[in-house]
């Protein structure tokens, strides 16, 4: 399934696969993103799918992030299937249920 970002209200829900050979689509998308704004959230709610090498670059970003002082919220608690890969990496610490 294709990767697509959308703006929802100011959440970028992400929708499809992401893995290895789109993550980097991913990263440009939120690097630049990173350098114009103070807060980003991203929902990983409606992910079919995503592998340990797009993990690791969510977890990149929000530690550039941290070190901009940039406030970047991930949503994906309600997807029981992106959830339990997040645990598997000792990721979870990453995933919020909502942003209130």
């Amino acid at each position: 399934m294709a990767l697509q970002i959308l703006n929802n209200g100011g959440i970028f829900e992400i929708n499809g696969d992401l893995n290895s050979q789109n993550v980097f689509s991913l990263n440009n998308h939120f690097e630049t993103m990173l350098e114009r704004s103070k807060m980003i959230t991203i929902s990983l709610n409606k992910l079919a799918d995503i592998d340990t090498y797009a993990i690791s670059a969510i977890a990149s970003l929000y530690r550039k992030a941290l070190a901009g002082n940039k406030v970047f919220y991930v949503i994906g608690q309600e997807n029981q299937k992106i959830s339990e890969k997040f645990q598997t990496q000792k990721m979870s610490y990453l995933l919020r249920r909502d942003i209130l």
